[in-house]
């Protein structure tokens, strides 16, 4: 299966031309490149983290384009905003493939993925485009939930079926696990014999594994609901007892001492959201990724 593109264009026709703050119009000078996943076929609960790819967009123009943080500024980089796969409705499978045959074709032109989603199944075309191309690739993976199932209701393709299909293909001892608060015992009781589990925290767990990380390839795959929903209440399964935006922050910062090769931003539904304070946390969130990880 394969589909037709132009890997330096946006990809919808109806694209709005709404780009990520300081995005360069320049694919050939990008080191980094910004992409759409605009996908929910498998929410289990409230649907509209397709949406969330554009509105992370629009809400960028907000933002200020120097980090504080990290003490750097986007000028100082140079990144391009493609716009959204079209990923066809209702069809997981191949919105994966999909995904998964642009990122490849990315990595190629050493490019580095930085994917806006949608809900968290997209990540798997990432995944597997990156430990293709970094055979001893590393997975960090942020998130309230464990993610760790081989279906849901029957179905083998689902967000709740990612990180079972990451580890099945990398292996559970290059998976890293950190903010988990919520999955079935079995899930739980799986993640501590296998995977490096750290739940409920990110920022102290995280710090402490970095040494061991050093100079491998890591991919990075954040759900938003790893926060509070205090903090981030637009998204589809939203569970309380999360991570504060402060404890992210320190997180990215860390992250950037790490050779990281691919990033994306999850589960972001911007209508549940009317204060939009979730699309703008998510938003800040891929700055700081941005100066955190191209180098």
């Amino acid at each position: 299966m394969s589909f037709d593109f132009e890997i330096t264009r946006p990809f919808a026709p109806e694209y709005s031309g709404n780009v990520f703050i300081g995005s360069t119009e320049d694919f050939d000078a990008a080191q980094a490149v910004i992409y759409g996943m605009p996908m929910d076929w498998t929410v289990s609960f409230r649907a509209g983290t397709r949406l969330g790819p554009t509105r992370i967009r629009e809400v960028s123009l907000g933002l200020e384009e120097y980090s504080p943080y990290l003490d750097k500024d986007l000028s100082e980089i140079a990144y391009f905003d493609a716009g959204d796969i079209p990923l066809p409705f209702g069809n997981p499978e191949e919105s994966v493939h999909r995904i998964y045959t642009y990122v490849r074709a990315l990595y190629e032109r050493d490019k580095l993925p930085i994917g806006l989603g949608g809900e968290h199944l997209v990540s798997w075309g990432s995944i597997r485009a990156a430990a293709e191309k970094y055979p001893e690739l590393h997975v960090i993976h942020i998130d309230a939930h464990t993610d760790l199932r081989e279906h849901y209701e029957g179905q083998p393709f689902s967000h709740a079926t990612i990180i079972k299909k990451v580890c099945d293909a990398i292996g559970p001892d290059k998976v890293y696990q950190f903010g988990i608060r919520s999955g079935m015992r079995e899930e739980f009781e799986w993640a501590r014999r296998n995977t490096h589990f750290f739940p409920f925290d990110l920022a102290e767990p995280l710090r402490s594994v970095l040494p061991e990380l050093h100079g491998k390839p890591v991919y990075v795959t954040w759900d938003i609901d790893v926060f509070d929903p205090a903090t981030a209440p637009g998204t589809g399964t939203a569970e309380h007892g999360g991570i504060f935006a402060a404890e992210a922050f320190k997180a990215m910062q860390y992250l950037g001492s790490l050779n990281v090769v691919g990033f994306d931003l999850v589960e972001v539904a911007p209508q549940i959201d009317p204060t939009e304070q979730t699309q703008i946390l998510a938003s800040k969130l891929i700055r700081e990724a941005l100066l955190a990880f191209v180098k």
